[in-house]
């Protein structure tokens, strides 16, 4: 007859360790999620304010070039930026492996 290698199955020490490990990573994600879940709704809930305020700036601007005679500065630069977001956004889009 051979003798058999007889394991013991993990100790009670062990696995509560495991048990308590597996729960504290488990605990970890719920909070990452939620605290995503919290930027991501304040940020959606702050976009009508920033529309609005960056609306009223762009009128302040307009009203102050016009009082002042000196063109709309903001206008030339922001312009300048848009067109070139949509060439980074067009090309992260047509050249990502699909």
């Amino acid at each position: 007859m051979r003798p058999y290698l007889i394991t013991a199955k993990p100790g009670r020490l062990n696995r509560a360790a495991r048990w308590a490990g597996r729960w504290a990573l488990k605990a970890l994600a719920l909070l990452v999620m939620a605290v995503l879940g919290v930027l991501v709704l304040a940020v959606r809930s702050a976009r009508p304010v920033i529309n609005y305020t960056a609306t009223r700036a762009a009128w302040l601007e307009l009203w102050a070039a016009s009082v002042t005679g000196i063109g709309p500065v903001g206008a030339a630069i922001g312009s300048g930026l848009t067109d070139e977001f949509i060439r980074e956004f067009h090309r992260a889009r047509t050249g990502a492996p699909a």
